[in-house]
């Protein structure tokens, strides 16, 4: 199985700028996919930004232009740079990973990190 665990998360004001990271553990063959979904209060979990393993990258078209998603295969972590956030950005953030472990292929998710933008 694959633990996923999100840090960076915090209260920022209208403007600033976050980072998020995401480290991958436990037995796992690679990994493939990488990416970031939110979840609002009241709302369905959407995508953020995925980033595949040779470092190609696509986003939500809410973000694009303001976040960043990168990540260090050597250290198994995905990263989320937000810049210029703004109070809709106001979400529980996940972590997601496509995974090949001994079991097969399957999606991974972390715990979720708290991201309030105030106004």
């Amino acid at each position: 199985q694959v633990q996923l665990v999100e840090s960076g998360g915090g209260l920022v004001q209208a403007g600033g700028s976050l980072r998020l990271s995401c480290a991958a553990s436990g037995s796992f063959f690679s990994i493939n996919d990488m990416g970031w979904y939110r979840q609002a209060p009241g709302k369905q979990r959407d995508v953020v930004a995925h980033i595949s393993a040779s470092g190609s990258s696509n986003y939500a078209e809410s973000v694009k232009g303001r976040f960043t998603i990168s990540r260090d295969n050597a250290k198994n972590t995905v990263y989320l740079e937000m810049n210029t956030l703004k109070p809709g950005d106001t979400a529980v953030y996940y972590c997601y990973a496509d995974a090949v472990t001994l079991t097969g292929r399957n999606d991974y998710w972390g715990q979720g990190t708290q991201v309030t933008v105030s106004s």
